[in-house]
């Protein structure tokens, strides 16, 4: 059998098309929940049977939990779509942030996956931006696409949680995935961490990741700050410590926006040769977010002006980091004022991506935090 088509064995890039593949194609969204075989799009709208009659999931409930699939393995998941309001009211804002991601590989009883769904697209601070890149891309008007494959051995489950304020009118998904015969017995399953310190400890490194044990690969980076100090604010190296390393990683960038694929302050001069940063999308790397303001959010009380927020990607996709028995991952807080390098104290938060086999252990209480107020942007 020639499986064809797939990231884990065979032909991989353009070069997999022309091969012919016993993979199963299914997908699961509204129309087909189960991803049954001929199943999909059985249900009737007003135009008569199988004309777009359940095109979402409607008034999805505060506190709720949604399965959006169910389905037993072997099998990848290729692509995600997702799409959703970010507002659902004058009081119901941050929709972005208070719909959290919960994937469950193998019938493993903890998440390997627990990310507001914001983030995990690289729209962090609540707020929708455009990405293109080669593992996420967002277009207009809040497309939500992730193309990392996602194994899984025996089971897949992926849940919505809700923990918004208010129902959630229409949410909008499809699940693209194959069933095949067998998977490599070493393939690995794909975790995503979010993370969020609302303002950081002076001179002590953000934790990115950590308390991951087992053989893997760090497979990309997203982080939203939200400056709360003047100056530059990214001379802070991200460090990867791995296979016992403690006091000093095996791995360090130069600072924050070379990791990120820039340089010199992302720097630009607009016509009048003001110093502004340019935002950028990249295939591994990019700046798709800088915003002062939240949008469509002012009140009798207050106006839209918030401190400085900014979102970067970093997919180690041609550079995936190998760890054999653990991996923790962290960024410094410094900055540059008039008298040189100072250490910094910001609102961070972040997401990890990484590859481990199962099973992996269970993610810090601080990272399933679920209240109100550690989501909540400022």
């Amino acid at each position: 059998m020639n499986p064809g088509n797939t990231p884990i064995t065979g032909p991989s890039g353009l070069e997999a098309l022309m091969m012919p593949s016993d993979y199963r194609p299914r997908c699961i969204n509204a129309e087909n929940p189960h991803g049954g075989k001929g199943q999909a799009a059985q249900t009737a709208s007003k135009l008569g049977p199988s004309r777009k009659g359940t095109p979402c999931l409607n008034d999805i409930p505060a506190g709720s939990r949604t399965v959006l699939a169910d389905v037993d393995g072997p099998g990848i998941i290729r692509h995600i779509w997702m799409t959703v309001t970010d507002a659902t009211s004058p009081t119901g804002p941050n929709v972005l942030r208070n719909l959290i991601l919960e994937w469950y590989w193998d019938g493993e009883g903890t998440p390997s996956v627990s990310v507001p769904l914001g983030d995990f697209f690289c729209c962090g601070h609540a707020q929708g931006c455009r990405v293109e890149s080669a593992a996420m891309a967002v277009y207009p008007n809040r497309g939500f696409n992730c193309f990392f494959p996602m194994p899984f051995h025996s089971h897949a489950r992926l849940v919505l949680r809700s923990e918004h304020n208010e129902p959630i009118p229409a949410f909008f998904y499809q699940i693209d995935y194959v069933e095949t015969d067998s998977l490599p017995a070493d393939a690995m399953t794909f975790h995503a961490q979010w993370r969020r310190q609302r303002l950081t400890d002076l001179a002590d490194d953000y934790t990115i990741l950590d308390g991951v044990e087992g053989r893997g690969s760090y497979v990309g980076t997203y982080l939203a700050l939200t400056a709360l100090e003047s100056r530059w604010w990214g001379e802070g190296e991200v460090k990867m410590y791995l296979d016992g390393d403690r006091d000093y990683p095996t791995w360090c960038s130069t600072g924050s926006e070379d990791y990120f694929g820039g340089a010199w302050s992302f720097a630009d001069r607009d016509e009048a040769g003001r110093m502004y940063e340019r935002t950028y999308n990249g295939t591994y790397m990019g700046f798709p977010h800088r915003a002062k303001n939240l949008v469509g959010r002012s009140s009798d009380y207050w106006d839209t002006e918030t401190p400085v927020t900014r979102g970067f990607y970093r997919w180690h996709i041609p550079d995936p980091i190998p760890f054999q028995k653990d991996i923790r991952v962290t960024v410094q807080q410094i900055g540059v004022d008039e008298q040189g390098l100072f250490e910094r104290q910001d609102d961070l938060a972040s997401v990890a991506y990484w590859y481990q086999g199962e099973p992996h252990k269970p993610f810090p209480e601080q990272v399933l935090e679920t209240s109100e107020r550690h989501r909540r942007p400022r």
